[in-house]
């Protein structure tokens, strides 16, 4: 018995083993993005609700919140499952709630920082400075990990359809 040569065809370079690969192993990093910017937004009302600032977060306000808070996670860790499965439409889906994160900014911390009420007689600010820099931190980075793991699931999701393509072209010849 004489010793086994194997041989690569020539089309199957590291690159092409790589985007084989992609078929068969899961997006995490798009995935685990979404899952941080999760984490972030819990981060952000968590910060909120423990607040007890005389009345002024007993409002609707605060309802509309919790509601959109709840849709949110939902949302985004299904964009987590899509993405991981590279479903584009998920990643494109991630954009927007992203774009929303930035926006949220100047609903509560922006007007609770401005915000003064009477407490026992005294004007106290709703929102200070520590609290306000720390939920500003929290929806930018939930933004952020949004925006990325969208592009990282387009982008991978292209590469996989690209090369799903060539695969196909290549075994009708």
């Amino acid at each position: 018995m004489g010793d086994t040569v194997t041989v690569k065809p020539a089309d199957m370079t590291d690159a092409y083993i790589k985007k084989d690969r992609m078929r068969y192993v899961k997006n995490k990093a798009s995935g685990n993005l979404a899952v941080l910017a999760i984490i972030a937004n819990a981060l952000f009302f968590i910060s909120i609700y423990k607040s007890n600032v005389g009345q002024y977060y007993y409002k609707p306000l605060i309802g509309a919140s919790i509601v959109y808070n709840l849709l949110f996670m939902m949302i985004v860790f299904l964009i987590s499952e899509g993405s991981k499965n590279y479903q584009k439409n998920y990643s494109f889906v991630a954009i927007p709630i992203g774009l929303l994160q930035i926006l949220r900014i100047f609903i509560y911390p922006m007007r609770a920082h401005a915000a003064v009420t009477l407490t026992s007689g005294i004007e106290e600010q709703v929102m200070k400075d520590p609290q306000f820099i720390r939920l500003v931190i929290y929806l930018v980075a939930s933004a952020v990990c949004l925006l990325l793991s969208a592009y990282i699931g387009i982008i991978r999701c292209n590469r996989l359809s690209a090369h799903i393509r060539q695969v196909e072209d290549q075994s009708k010849e």
